[in-house]
């Protein structure tokens, strides 16, 4: 592009210069900024810059004025997102379950374009991914807007639904077929997205994890499930349907019925190694924090799962069993 051609977006190139190249910590004097501009082609008179200054700010981005010495610096006071809330989206975005490696790399360069250069140098020292358990399934964003869609034109979805087998690879539920429900709500509980939905064969309220659903489309027909979700407490369902567990950490051995092996690498991650017992049962070795909730996880998982290591944890959760029991009489 020639020097006339560039010297149009001056006012672009100028807001570029002081949001990437300026902060709190760090200014620019209007020589420097010139020389700034001269590197996209485009000159700039110091009256100019003043007038530009003062219009950046009707667009939210105030330049600060400082004397140091004899020389006058110039730096982006106020910005649309401040350090702070960056980092705090970074750490929400780190911490998400649902949210796979790759986009997350993704997002927190795009949320690092919101402060300046030297602040994405810190944050890039900052940031790391860590190996806690992270979705595997990519389209989880676009299923959330499908999902959305679907809500507010009050139309039914269609999708299909997976689960992971014994080999770690996600295979469709019910032989492939197709779910077709009525979306109301989308929660979040235990580090994942779900759907409530409506099923009308059923005439039931059931939940879907965002992450399993698989070519959404939006349907034709209206939603059913009205006169169900008139007075519906999600809290209230949240509460009761999902679950969450803390306490002493240790390492413990869970025997389980082949057909039960997505629910253990949901919970802990496709990297546990799940070891053969005989052709219909297998073993995982997991850190958990052991604890009374644990226990009641176990039980709710039904007679083809078992704790049979260490031998304390067995002995604790035999005592919890019996307590349980003696509840009852």
């Amino acid at each position: 592009m020639s020097r006339g051609t560039n010297q149009k977006f001056k006012f672009t190139y100028l807001m570029q210069i002081m949001l990437a190249k300026t902060d709190d910590e760090h200014s620019l004097t209007l020589s420097q900024i010139m020389d700034e501009l001269e590197k996209y082609g485009v000159t700039a008179e110091r009256k100019s810059l003043y007038n530009d200054f003062a219009d950046m700010d009707k667009f939210g981005i105030e330049v600060i004025k400082e004397q140091i010495g004899r020389e006058t610096f110039y730096h982006v006071g106020s910005r649309e997102f401040e350090l702070a809330e960056v980092k705090l989206l970074i750490d929400a975005i780190q911490s998400s379950k649902f949210i796979t490696r790759t986009k997350s790399r993704e997002l927190i360069n795009k949320i690092k374009s919101n402060v300046s250069e030297y602040q994405a140098s810190q944050l890039q020292r900052q940031v790391y991914i860590n190996d806690r358990v992270k979705t595997m399934n990519e389209s989880v964003y676009y299923n959330v807007d499908d999902i959305h869609t679907a809500i507010n034109e009050n139309k039914k979805i269609r999708f299909k639904y997976y689960k992971w087998d014994v080999n770690m690879k996600l295979v469709p539920r019910h032989n492939g077929d197709w779910f077709v429900v009525s979306p109301w709500a989308l929660t979040w509980n235990d580090e994942n997205y779900y759907l409530v939905a409506y099923d009308d064969i059923d005439k039931k309220i059931k939940h879907y994890r965002v992450d399993k659903m698989m070519q959404i489309s939006v349907e034709d027909n209206r939603r059913a499930g009205k006169e169900e979700f008139k007075n519906f407490d999600m809290a209230a369902y949240s509460k009761a349907t999902f679950g969450m567990y803390q306490g002493t950490k240790k390492v413990v051995k869970i025997e389980f019925s082949n057909y039960m092996c997505g629910v253990f690498i949901d919970r802990f991650g496709k990297d546990i190694i799940i070891m053969k017992v005989d052709d219909d049962h297998s073993v995982i070795n997991v850190n958990v924090n052991v604890s009374p909730q644990f226990f009641g996880w176990i039980f709710s998982l039904g007679k083809d799962v078992k704790v049979v290591g260490p031998e304390d944890v067995v002995e604790e959760m035999k005592k919890q069993a019996e307590e349980f029991l003696e509840n009852l009489k």
